[in-house]
């Protein structure tokens, strides 16, 4: 399987490669601000650093937790937390008081089982 797939048959779609080769690019940045090497934020972050090259050439299949460790050592975990919060987006916002399903479920179609 190379990096255009995440298993047989199902491409990565081109967006989601871009925002991971910009995830690994930014996390290289930041490491390199920090004046540490790939091996140091490996060893502190717990995997390999071929893991950690991997990251940061933005190979796309890292685990949530290994991006969420690497950030971490970095000093932008919180960063990286609060860009997921849906109440810092206008959508967020404006749906605010709202007041949220637990569940979303699309109605069947009639005659479906």
């Amino acid at each position: 399987m190379d990096d255009t797939t995440t298993s047989p048959g199902r491409p990565v779609p081109i967006p989601v490669r871009r925002g991971a080769q910009k995830i690994g690019t930014d996390l290289a940045t930041w490491r390199r601000l920090r004046g540490l090497t790939a091996e140091e934020v490996a060893n502190r972050a717990g995997v390999s650093r071929r893991t950690l090259v991997a990251l940061e050439s933005g190979a796309g299949n890292a685990r949530l937790e290994t991006i969420l460790r690497v950030a971490r050592v970095l000093g932008v975990l919180d960063d990286v937390v609060s860009a997921f919060d849906p109440y810092n987006s206008d959508i967020g916002r404006l749906r605010a008081d709202e007041r949220l399903p637990r569940r979303v479920r699309r109605p069947r179609p009639p005659g479906a089982a």
